[in-house]
């Protein structure tokens, strides 16, 4: 009997992963693929070992994840950003992530800009999506006594934009003056918003900060341009009376200036709260982007959280839906849901896919591997945690019209079991079994391969692990691949 996917079912593409938390998303396009990044919301436990309320104090790594289709996603693990082990060990959180990629001098760069806590923005430098990253400043990149950053009530939740003709702009702030204790005027403007010009280096200002007079300004700041404009955007704050007229609470809301820098104009809001459409609230967290000719924006929920305890506990989830474009360049109210979007492109089985690469999954985890990685050789995650009746899903694997006959996969394992595979869902169609006997540990890899079931045409792939129901490891899968 199969085990049940939390949140994200097969044929739904939201939330994006559901075997661990990720927040406050942003998203870039890179060589054909969508990297998104996350707040890494950490479990926390009692003393009797129950999972209870996030703590956010305690977050100081992104997540970090990709895919070229939208549906399978890649787990690129996380990013030690702050901290005494982090990569800026002068921060001590790193919350809500924005990034940006720049050809300097020939050379593709990563921006990794995050919030130390609301204290300050920091940055991290890379040469890839995933990194590795370095702290170019060691120190905080724009903090209280940056010009023009004085009243900001919470310094956090960047946002970057490289405009056409190279030059990057970042946008932060929120907050609301004095509050709890702030007047009417102060919610309904609270001026908290601002847009720095960066430096030609991505990690140094050029002047100072521009105030973005955002009305109803919360939190959690979003750039993009559509053709010649730009679109700022924004969580509403929850504080005293919105009255008619002004956006409602916890929204996300959008402004339009011909001019990164503004002044910006107040359109709606396009995006309700995450309670509206999935009975479960909180804060507002988005970014919008472009990929492959469709334009996307990217949100949190707690849909995960809420699966899972039946409430929502603070840990929260990414969507990502379709978002679209009147005429005249307005946005159209965004319908969010848990079917999100569609696959784009399908999955190549012939290729070595990471067994991190999953569109479902029930039960298993990912961890760090010792072998080298698909995407880039230094980062490498296998999957692990598995025990008897477990499975990850791949959506739409295309064999075409010759097929696969063959099967193989690089696993490690201390106890041993067997990876069944069968075709479009769980008790499907049962083409091989693949026995895995111990390697010698869980870590040390052996190529295993089988014979098939002649397999044709578009399906999605069910990898089911079976073993001895008393054992919680059985063995870990770096990757596998049909021939």
């Amino acid at each position: 009997m199969m085990k049940n996917a939390f949140a994200k079912i097969p044929g739904y593409s939201n939330p994006l992963i559901s075997h661990k938390y990720g927040a406050d998303p942003y998203a870039i396009v890179f060589d054909g693929r969508v990297y998104v990044y996350m707040t890494n919301d950490t479990l926390v436990y009692d003393e009797h070992g129950k999972v209870t309320q996030v703590d956010y104090g305690i977050i100081n790594k992104i997540s970090v994840i990709s895919s070229e289709d939208m549906v399978n996603w890649t787990d690129h693990g996380e990013v030690p950003v702050a901290g005494p082990n982090g990569i800026a060990k002068w921060a001590k959180n790193s919350w809500a992530p924005a990034v940006a990629h720049k050809n300097i001098e020939g050379k593709d760069k990563f921006f990794l800009y995050f919030a130390n806590n609301g204290s300050g923005i920091g940055v991290l430098v890379g040469d890839t999506p995933t990194g590795p990253w370095s702290d170019p400043l060691g120190e905080v990149m724009i903090g209280s006594n940056t010009p023009g950053i004085e009243g900001v009530w919470w310094l956090f939740d960047p946002a970057v934009l490289v405009d056409d003709d190279g030059t990057g702009y970042l946008y932060c702030g929120g907050g609301i003056p004095h509050d709890p204790n702030c007047t009417p005027e102060e919610i309904a403007n609270p001026k908290t918003s601002r847009v720095l010009k960066l430096a030609e280096d991505m990690i140094h200002i050029d002047g100072s900060a521009v105030t973005i007079d955002a009305p109803y300004m919360f939190e959690d700041s979003g750039i993009h341009k559509y053709k010649d404009k730009y679109y700022y955007s924004y969580c509403t704050n929850f504080s005293g009376v919105h009255p008619k007229g002004a956006p409602p609470k916890g929204e996300i809301a959008y402004m339009v200036s011909d001019n990164p820098m503004g002044p910006f104009t107040y359109v709606e809001t396009i995006l309700k709260n995450p309670s509206d459409y999935f009975g479960v609230g909180g804060n507002n967290h988005h970014a919008i982007f472009e990929f492959k000719n469709q334009w996307y924006i990217t949100y949190h929920a707690q849909t995960l959280d809420k699966a899972i305890a039946g409430e929502g506990r603070g840990y929260r989830s990414t969507h990502i839906n379709k978002l679209e474009y009147y005429e005249n360049g307005l946005i159209k109210e965004v319908k969010a849901d848990m079917e999100g979007v569609a696959q784009i492109t399908k999955l190549n089985p012939f290729l070595r896919n990471g067994a991190e690469t999953f569109a479902w999954n029930f039960g298993i985890s990912t961890e760090k591997a010792e072998a080298p990685g698909n995407l880039a050789e230094g980062i490498n995650l296998n999957v692990t945690g598995i025990s008897d009746g477990d499975w990850i899903a791949v959506s739409k694997a295309d064999f075409g019209e010759n097929g696969a006959t063959a099967f193989k996969a690089n696993v490690a394992a201390s106890l041993g079991g067997k990876i069944e595979i069968h075709l479009d869902q769980y008790e499907g169609e049962l083409i091989g079994e693949l026995i895995i006997n111990p390697t010698g540990g869980e870590q040390s890899r052996t190529l295993m391969s089988i014979d098939i079931k002649k397999v044709t045409g578009v399906h999605d792939i069910y990898f089911v692990f079976k073993g001895k129901e008393e054992h919680n490891n059985l063995f870990n899968i770096d990757y596998w691949q049909f021939s």
